[in-house]
């Protein structure tokens, strides 16, 4: 019997995994990615169904390996293009990613065994509250989230300016949980009748069902809506995208790039831009930096006259110019910019600056920082993987703190940095100080992808839609493209490919048109969702301690 057990049991942990596999596979298909640049985005309606059977029909002791091997295998097919960042990236990232899943399937499995005929009704809650704090950590990141395979159906996340992407990913994922609550009898060999079923949970359905219904209808009126609206102004932005290998730098390097940017800057002026936009880090050198020391007699020299070509030609355009430019400044104010052996005293930000009239107007420092490659705050608690990640020569930079906005000409805009673009609190937080446009400057170059490059860009395409702002993406290798209040990317540039378009962006003024809730409100049913949550847990956490309890009573007094 014992034998037969175990076999019963390695049987059922087999099927278990390969079924875990293939749903990874699966919701990893409905994205842009490793099958289609475009993905299969109705792949994302029934991926989880068979994940929700699996934490159900399985034990305590096996559902954190499952949450585990979920995780680490979806986030393997969805971001293999990491890959060309780092070998390392492709291993650390799923890794990662699946030890947050390891924590959604407990959460999951306690809400089954809380609550075993209703508790799909939770699992929406439990889901976005995984997927808040996911991206809400040092190493979280919103890639992979769900909600995004949505983007070619814009009727269906226009209420992303209520509920930010939470509430709908509790619409997503309700469904899912209720046909895994459904099916499951069925697949244990006991058939159950769907119209008894039914009954017993028409009323959750129901207002599924309404909610729903009423998410569609608002989604079509949003359409049609800001279709028609016209915007406070206009702002004509030109676009250069150069393609430039990030993972190559030194001053030929320098010097070629900034004539390939001065190529199409100049090409892009006959258009009359009210602003050029080259991408985050077009040009290395730090403007700040090499305007304020001299470098004569260094190893920095040429790099310094470089820095002075750029200033001269930034000028002598007559149009005002936002470029990535990483800044530099004195680490010990007690030593001079450079030793003897021409290094230099400084610490280092990643930056945006407007230079305008031949200075820096304004500046903007990357807040969200990449983690493990752009910073790594646990030096003294992680020693031996700080050293390993310095080995690695990566340049860690210092993280801003202000969301800061820039003015040009009446118009306010702010500039997310890379996958800033990704946060909604961030994007929130610019139009929450003023912001009317965003633009987003990026370099994913290195991905050596477009699915990675269109990943990025229908991710950004969520946050025009939850501020109702219009997005301009200046890349270095794409996406360059304007996507507008309800989320439509218009007139993407070709990824990989050298080039400049202007577009003429649709500004939507703080007095005509405020602000969403969702920006007066930020991650208000994220913070909903956490709470349900909590309370399940706890239910779950208070009623396996009172049978415990029982237990141990019981044990007792029999023993007397």
């Amino acid at each position: 019997m014992n034998n037969f057990n175990r076999e019963r049991s390695l049987r059922t942990l087999c099927s278990e995994v390969l079924v875990l596999l293939a749903s990874a596979f699966v919701l990893a298909a409905s994205f842009p990615g490793f099958l289609t640049d475009d993905g299969i985005a109705p792949l994302v309606f029934v991926a989880l169904i068979p994940v929700f059977m699996v934490i159900r029909n399985t034990t305590w002791r096996c559902v954190w390996f499952h949450g585990f091997l979920f995780g680490l295998v979806y986030y393997f097919f969805f971001n293999y293009w990491l890959k060309g960042f780092h070998a390392l990236a492709i291993v650390i990232a799923p890794v990662i990613k699946g030890g947050e899943m390891l924590l959604l399937f407990l959460a999951l499995k306690a809400i089954d065994e809380a609550f075993p005929k209703k508790g799909y009704i939770l699992k929406g809650a439990v889901w976005a509250a995984y997927a808040y704090l996911a991206e809400n950590w040092f190493a979280g990141y919103p890639y992979g989230n769900i909600v995004y395979a949505l983007y070619p159906y814009p009727v269906l996340y226009q209420t992303a300016d209520i509920t930010g992407i939470w509430g709908i990913i509790c619409l997503m994922v309700f469904p899912q949980a209720a046909a895994a609550d459904y099916l499951y009898p069925w697949v244990m060999g006991k058939r159950g009748s769907f119209r008894l079923w039914l009954k017993s949970n028409l009323i959750p359905l129901i207002i599924w069902a309404l909610l729903s219904v009423a998410s569609i209808i608002y989604g079509i009126f949003s359409l049609a809506y800001w279709e028609d609206r016209t915007p406070s102004s206009t702002m004509r932005v030109a676009c250069v995208q150069h393609n430039h290998d990030s993972w190559k730098g030194g001053y030929n390097t320098y010097r070629s790039n900034f004539n390939n940017l001065k190529r199409y800057t100049t090409e892009s002026l006959v258009t009359d831009p009210d602003l050029v936009i080259w991408s985050e880090t077009a040009f290395v050198p730090s403007v700040a930096w090499h305007t304020t020391y001299d470098a004569e007699g260094t190893v920095w020299e040429d790099i310094h006259d470089l820095t002075i070509d750029f200033v001269e030609y930034a000028e002598s355009i007559g149009v005002p110019l936002l470029t990535g430019n990483p800044k530099s400044v004195i680490a010990d104010p007690s030593l001079p910019p450079y030793d003897e052996d021409g290094n230099k005293n400084s610490v280092e930000y990643n930056t945006v600056i407007l230079f305008q009239d031949g200075e820096i107007k304004g500046e903007y420092i990357k807040q969200h920082l990449v983690p493990f490659t752009e910073h790594f705050p646990y030096e003294k608690q992680l020693p031996w993987l700080y050293n390993l990640l310095k080995a690695m020569d990566y340049n860690w930079w210092i993280p801003g703190t202000e969301p800061t906005v820039f003015e040009l000409n009446g118009v306010h805009f702010s500039t997310p940095i890379c996958y800033e673009d990704a946060f909604g609190v961030l994007n929130a937080e610019y139009v929450a100080s003023g912001a009317e446009v965003i633009i987003n400057m990026t370099n994913d170059n290195w991905s050596k992808k477009p699915s990675a490059e269109w990943q990025h860009a229908e991710i950004a395409a969520f946050r025009s839609v939850e501020t109702r702002k219009a997005m301009v993406r200046g890349t270095n290798s794409g996406i360059t493209c304007l996507i507008v209040p309800t989320g439509e990317i218009q007139d993407p540039m070709k990824p990989f490919s050298m080039g400049t378009h202007t577009y003429e962006v649709p500004v939507y003024s703080q007095s005509d048109y405020g602000n969403t809730f969702y920006v007066e409100h930020i991650d208000l049913f994220a913070k909903i969702a956490i709470g349900v949550s909590i309370a399940a847990l706890a239910y779950w956490l208070i009623r396996k301690l009172y049978f415990l309890y029982l237990y141990l009573s019981k044990r007792k007094g029999e023993e007397k």
